[in-house]
Parts: C-alpha cells; structure tokens; sequence
C-alpha cells in the first residue's frame, strides 16, 4: 500500500517578515485588509460574493492581486494583497464594457456561425460594429440571443491553447484577423477567453460570467450596429441616444484609408514590419493624413471672412504639428500664419486650480491665463505688435519672445489648444471671423475583428512618451494624472467638438509599432506600490507584447507623431 502524507509549506514574506502556512491545498491571504482562507487553486469568484447578485448591487467584479487586475474566474495560486474592484468603479466599468463586447461576439456566433463581426470604434455611450460580408442582419435575433446567455448565467472561463490548436480554431471560425495576428507574433500557446464553445483571444479580464450583464442596448446605426453601454454620469440607465454624424464620418473615411493600405488589423501592420513593407506603409499613410490638411487649408482660404484659425481636442492629438502643417499649407496658397499655443498660456504651478482629488487640474480653462490671452488676440487684430509668451513646465515660467509678431489683411492667426473650441476663451468674438477645427487620433486599428484599440490607450501612449521627453516625467505621473485630464476632456473639450467647421483623424495606424518600444521601458518601471497607476501599466504592456517594433528612423521629421517621439524638423514642439 503506497505511503500517503499530510504535506505542510512555509511560505516566508519578506514584506512584513511574517510566516504564511499552505495547507496543502489552503491559501491565507489578506482580502480588503482582512485575514482571508482561499483555496489553493480555486476561483477568485469564490472570494467575492459574486453569485446572486445584480447589476444594481454593484459587485464585485473583478480583484486587485498584488496591484494586478484579475477576473473572477482566474485561478488563486499565490497568496496576495487583494482588493476588491467594485463593478461602478472606473476598472469595474471597464471589465462590465469588455464582457459586454464578448456578449454581443458570443451571441453573434450562435445566430451566424462563421460570419465575420468586427468592432470598430467607440460612438458616444457605444461601440460601433459592422458584419464585413453584408450590412444585413436581424437586431432582433441577435437581442434574443444576448438576453438568452444571460438568462443562462453562461460562465465564462480562460484557457489556454497551443499555437497550432489557436491557428486551427481561428480557421475554422473565419477569425482571419485572430489568424494574422498569432501568425505574426508566434508564440507556443496563447490565452482565451471561453463561453460555450466561441472563443476569444484573452487581453484583459471579463466577467466570470454573464448573469449581471443587463443593462446595455443594441440598436442599427449606419449599416452596421451600435451596442450602447451606462454611462459615467447615468451609471444605471441608458440614456436617450445623441448622434455624432460628424464624428462618424470621420471614422468612416480613416476606415476606407485602411482598407486602400491593406492594414486593416495589428496583424496586417506586423506582417508589413516583418516583410519590410512598413517604409512604405509609412509613406502612404504620411501622405493621406497631408492631403486631408491640404483639403481643411483650402476651406479655410474659401472662407473670405476668417482670420483666427482654432484648433482643439483632446490630449494628445496632435494638435501642435497639425497647426504648424496646415500653417505651411496656408504658405503655399500664399496666405502668412502666426501660431499660438493656448499651452504658452498656462499658469504657474502654484496659481493652477486643485480638483477634488487635491492635485493642479491643468485641464480647466481657468489654469490658463486668458486676460493675457486675450489682450494678444485683441492686439493682434487690431494690427499692433506683441511679443508671444512661451511657456516652460519644466522651469515653470513664462518667457516673452523678442520677435514683435504682426497680422495683416492676409495673416491668419491660428490657436491651438484643448479649449480652443470653448465659446468662453473669447466669448465677444464675431463667429465670422472664425474657423474651428477638432482634432483627434481616432485609432481604427484593432488586435483583430473582437479586441479593439481603445483611443483613450493610443493617446495614453503619445502621452507617457511625450511627457518623458519634454517635461521630465515618468509613466506613473503621467498615469496617475489622466483621471484628471478625462474629465478635463469630457467637461471641456468633447461638449464643443460639433461646434467645429471640420474634423480631422490625427492618429496614423503604424504608429503603435513606434510608441510601443519607448514606452514599454517606462511603462516597466511602475510598480506596484504605485497603486493607481499600476492595473493600468501592466494592461497597456499587455497589450502591446502583441505589437512587432518599428524603426522610428522611418517617421518622416514632419510627421504629426514626430510631436511625442522628438526629432521635428518644426523643433521642440
């Protein structure tokens, strides 16, 4: 008869030089501050009181492991300090919209098995998705089938397959993106998400399962459909849709630049790396975004009464080349440009407002010194001379040029800046005087047709890279302030984007193969003791472990992302 033993380990914590006993298969662990008993290799959902409830209870729905966000329906291997992640919580919201899109994939299999369905890009309070083989489908069938996974609590697992088995899955279900992107990047296994027998290749967690997934909204828009999730401000309704054509259309000519490219996912930009066709890659998509600012400099010089040019959005857009571009387009139809950087105007330190968090709130209109701005604006249409501020934010000081800048009948003065389309920059302005721009980097480029590329996460990127470069901060700084920059946004800057005259998509879709190689260093560097910023390190290095790197030599010195990566042939911008 075999020998059977009681097996005992000591597992030392070096943190708090304190001893943590496994029994064989028993984990003591600290939950929410509290001592806790988990099952070696159990579920995480075992921890959080997640059955019976529902979405108006606020679960949890998700744990913060060591400053890791983890699903529920992960594995407990270790011992740890966990949090719980409530799910109206800013990572609760974002694992809730993330189940959300596997929902509408999942029910999609069912109803249309093998028929491709691609996310595109976010639309207000949804995600806009599209069937690539024809624009018809049944929003009732699919709505059947979403609230049927639900009513069946269908759980959702992780697996993980070997790289032969992903390939062969992704054939036989028509997930041709799914196929590039592993092909490109070749691992020995790769890690999915698991409901029923639809697969999805694993990025961040979900929900353990769909029995809280009640509130959301599917509805046709375009030729396509729109799956609308709660909002912030309305976290328990969906509100009455608000349509943004213009917004739309923009998305739908970067698509079609996509498509005449071939890049229409990370895996097609990985192959183009890989084979050498990124130069040209590269190439073409410089030349697509110029003509677009060729085409807004001809409006503006159609419009006879305009003489202040505003450029504005969000973090990040590129705002600064894409002014100083479109002023040498301007040159060439024979017309001369003074730039203005709404950013020259900011404040010191220490006059900046505080949000309630207790940190300077760069975002509101109010860290800007707009007496001073306006009396320039003023000046300078009225003919006299100024000497423009710049604005150091690593000196925190304001410098006065020594050239006297001056318009005339055929100068333009162009402003750019996140306020620049707020009516309260300068709210005595005559409106035909003026021509608005909103500009943003609009990411289109997807993992593959289930997983998309957030923009916010785009813009992050420029950022954190950025930020290194000109003001000497590291990726958590950067981290811990975008809280403070989204609100900024959605208070500031996204209420005014319809005000704008045209819309322009900075974002190119080979930049990430640039980003990615700079910023993962500094992403690396934030630790988990840097607690807010931590769950989000570690989901944008996940994420860009599927990027292949790019020579950055290949970025032409007046590209836009020449901004955030340095060597501009406009300087330090």
């Amino acid at each position: 008869m075999a020998n059977t033993f009681n097996l005992h380990f000591y597992l030392f914590d070096n943190s708090d030089s304190s001893w943590y006993l496994l029994y064989m298969d028993k984990i003591i662990t600290y939950l929410d501050g509290k001592k806790v008993e988990a099952e070696y290799l159990g579920l995480y959902k075992s921890l959080a009181s997640y059955d019976g409830k529902s979405y108006s209870d606020n679960p949890t729905v998700g744990l913060l492991v060591n400053g890791k966000l983890k699903s529920l329906s992960e594995r407990i291997e270790a011992k740890g300090d966990i949090e719980s992640v409530k799910l109206f919580s800013s990572l609760g919201k974002r694992i809730y919209r993330k189940t959300l899109t596997l929902l509408l994939s999942y029910a999609s299999s069912l109803v249309y098995p093998r028929r491709p369905l691609s996310i595109g890009h976010s639309l207000g309070d949804g995600y806009y998705f599209r069937y690539e083989d024809s624009p018809s489908f049944s929003i009732s069938d699919l709505k059947d089938a979403m609230n049927n996974i639900v009513k069946k609590k269908t759980e959702i697992a992780n697996v993980v397959l070997s790289h032969e088995d992903a390939i062969r899955y992704a054939e036989e279900n028509a997930q041709s993106e799914t196929k590039e992107l592993l092909e490109s990047i070749n691992q020995s296994g790769y890690e999915f998400t698991k409901c029923g027998s639809y697969l999805q290749l694993y990025t961040e967690p979900v929900l353990p399962d769909f029995s809280i997934v009640t509130l959301w909204d599917l509805m046709e828009y375009e030729g396509g459909l729109l799956l609308r999730y709660p909002q912030s401000r309305s976290i328990e309704k969906i509100l009455p849709f608000t349509d943004n054509k213009l917004l739309f259309s923009v998305f739908e000519e970067s698509r079609k630049n996509e498509e005449a490219l071939n890049i229409n996912s990370l895996g097609d930009l990985n192959i183009s790396i890989a084979n050498g066709s990124i130069k040209d890659v590269i190439r073409l998509m410089e030349a697509q975004q110029r003509r677009k600012i060729i085409k807004i400099a001809d409006m503006i010089n159609d419009k006879k009464s305009a003489r202040l040019i505003f450029i504005a959005g969000p973090s990040s857009s590129g705002k600064t080349t894409f002014s100083l571009k479109l002023a040498d387009e301007l040159k060439i139809l024979g017309k001369k440009a003074i730039k203005i950087s709404l950013d020259d105007y900011y404040k010191p330190r220490a006059e900046v407002p505080k949000d309630e968090s207790g940190d300077y709130d760069y975002e509101v209109l109010e860290a800007l010194k707009t007496d001073l701005f306006e009396e320039n604006v003023k000046d300078l249409l009225s003919g006299k001379g100024v000497h423009l501020p710049s604005f150091s934010f690593i000196k925190q000081e304001t410098i006065f040029s020594k050239q006297e800048f001056k318009m005339d009948d055929n100068t333009y003065l162009i402003i750019e800046g996140i306020h620049g389309l707020n009516p309260h920059l300068l709210p005595d302005l005559d409106p035909s005087l003026s021509f608005k721009i909103y500009i943003s980097a609009l990411t289109l480029l997807n993992l593959d047709s289930s997983t998309r590329i957030s923009t916010t996460d785009n813009r992050i990127l420029r950022r954190i890279v950025r930020d290194n470069r000109t003001r000497g901060f590291d990726a958590i700084e950067t981290l811990n302030r975008w809280p403070s920059v989204e609100r900024g946004e959605k208070n500031h800057i996204f209420p005014y984007q319809n005000n704008a005259d045209v819309m322009i998509n900075s974002a190119l879709d080979y930049e990430l193969a640039i980003l990615a190689p700079k910023a993962i260093p500094l992403l690396r560097r934030v630790k988990k003791e840097d607690k807010d910023a931590y769950p989000s390190a570690q989901r944008l290095l996940s994420f860009l472990s599927f990027i292949s790197p790019a020579d950055s030599t290949l970025v032409p010195s007046d590209s836009i992302l020449r901004e955030f990566i340095g060597s501009s042939v406009y300087g330090a911008v």
